[in-house]
């Protein structure tokens, strides 16, 4: 992660002065679930709580001793060694390098998650405030990239709103299922440390217990988390390129907002870009970045190995501090959105009528047309207006196969952009309830 695209709030759980708090907390909540079995004395747990609980931790030193061990989690029970002083030699007692490495990040992955969930509210609220708005705000829909039928921006941003709710879900139960805990010694059997410690340390932590580790937390849990993170990140690259496009000058139908002193481009002074959206694609396939790797991390020998450690070390901060910031800064877009009911309103005349042809269609069918000949007509005068040969409604009044069948009225109603919209609050209520 780089300052850039990062927000204090995220980027400060994975500071090494958070994660060696987190790593002491579970030291010393095991010490203490310890002493109540007898296990060490307690006022040894009571001295590491008093020494250790408000200590800033060095850490530089734990580095440097690092440099020599050659072992992170050494390094820092060293360190907290020199802090706490003899009663340290009671810390870590049958634990394992992996139980204070794996449930630190999961409480820190927790933490972060928290954090993507706030924000995704603030986006839905952002959308939701947008889509009333514009509920009947009429534009055209695309399919192909081309102009097929008439639509409201409303009805677009209602889409993705269920979308960014079906997000919420997903980051719920992808924190649900990455809170675990294991404290169970090495190979996972308990052998050397009480499964009263795993149960403590995880009450004290707001974890759950892993059902069973097998000296590391099973990594298919990590792999379905980040998978999770991708799909959010895939749903804002999508409402991003959606901007994106309706911001091309051909259709200007949105855009980003512009402040006073914001410059466009270093060569073209009228330039006014889709940077923040574009910034939202390129921070979407950093998230995604994360998946193949985190699936590959399934797969490890035996019990134990470390070959997934250094790819979470980046790849769990990078993902969920470019999420987050990617979030916050699509809510705060999307509440500034420009948009401009004019150009929409434009941009679906814009083909004289054709969005209307379905409708012409089954008129025509209703009239006791067959489809297949009712097709035939319909687009045989749509071609001429793709020629420019005139408007559709005129050459429809004119056809010797249409005009037999509907009246110009009967034509009229076919044109009318509000049959469209008959459902609108249908759709609505199902989106946002029937309250709304």
């Amino acid at each position: 992660m780089i300052p850039r695209y990062s927000r204090p709030e995220a980027a400060s759980i994975w500071s090494p002065q958070s994660r060696f708090r987190i790593m002491f907390e579970i030291e010393a909540h095991a010490a203490d679930a310890m002493a109540r079995l007898g296990v060490i004395p307690t006022a040894a747990a009571k001295t590491i709580w008093a020494k250790g609980g408000e200590a800033v931790f060095d850490v530089d030193r734990i580095d440097e001793i690092e440099r020599e061990t050659k072992h992170d989690v050494i390094a820092f029970l060293t360190h907290v060694t020199e802090i706490v002083g003899p009663d340290a030699r009671f810390l870590h007692q049958g634990m394992t390098s992996s139980d204070v490495n794996d449930t630190t990040l999961a409480v820190q992955l927790s933490r972060a998650t928290d954090l993507l969930l706030e924000d995704v509210e603030l986006l839905l609220t952002a959308i939701k405030r947008r889509a009333m708005e514009h509920r009947f705000t009429p534009c055209v829909g695309r399919s192909h990239g081309i102009h097929a039928e008439p639509t409201t921006f409303g009805l677009k941003l209602a889409g993705y709103y269920a979308e960014f709710a079906r997000a919420r879900e997903r980051l719920a139960m992808a924190r649900f299922e990455i809170a675990t805990c294991a404290i169970s010694g090495p190979v996972g059997t308990f052998s050397s440390v009480d499964p009263r410690v795993e149960a403590y340390v995880a009450d004290k932590l707001g974890l759950r217990i892993e059902p069973i580790s097998s000296q590391v937390i099973p990594r298919d849990r990590h792999a379905a988390y980040f998978s999770s993170l991708a799909v959010v990140a895939s749903s804002i690259e999508r409402l991003a390129v959606e901007i994106r496009h309706l911001q091309r000058t051909e259709v200007l139908e949105v855009e980003e907002p512009f402040t006073v002193g914001q410059k466009g481009s270093s060569a073209m002074p009228h330039k006014r870009n889709p940077i923040l959206s574009e910034n939202l694609t390129g921070l979407a396939r950093l998230v995604r970045m994360a998946v193949t790797p985190a699936l590959e991390n399934v797969a490890l020998w035996h019990e134990r190995d470390i070959s997934h450690s250094s790819v979470e070390r980046a790849i769990a901060p990078d993902t969920t501090v470019h999420l987050d910031f990617a979030l916050r800064r699509l809510a705060d877009l999307m509440e500034r959105l420009v948009v401009y009911p004019d150009a929409m309103a434009r941009n679906l005349d814009k083909l004289g009528g054709l969005v209307h042809s379905q409708r012409v269609l089954l008129a025509l069918t209703q009239a006791g047309m067959a489809r297949e000949a009712a097709y035939l007509a319909v687009q045989r005068n749509a071609m001429e207006v793709w020629r420019g040969s005139g408007a559709f409604i005129d050459l429809l009044k004119a056809d010797p196969d249409v005009r037999p069948c509907l009246s110009d009225a009967q034509l009229a109603e076919a044109f009318d952009p509000a049959w469209h919209f008959a459902h609108v609050d249908t759709i609505f209520a199902r989106v946002f309830g029937d309250g709304m």
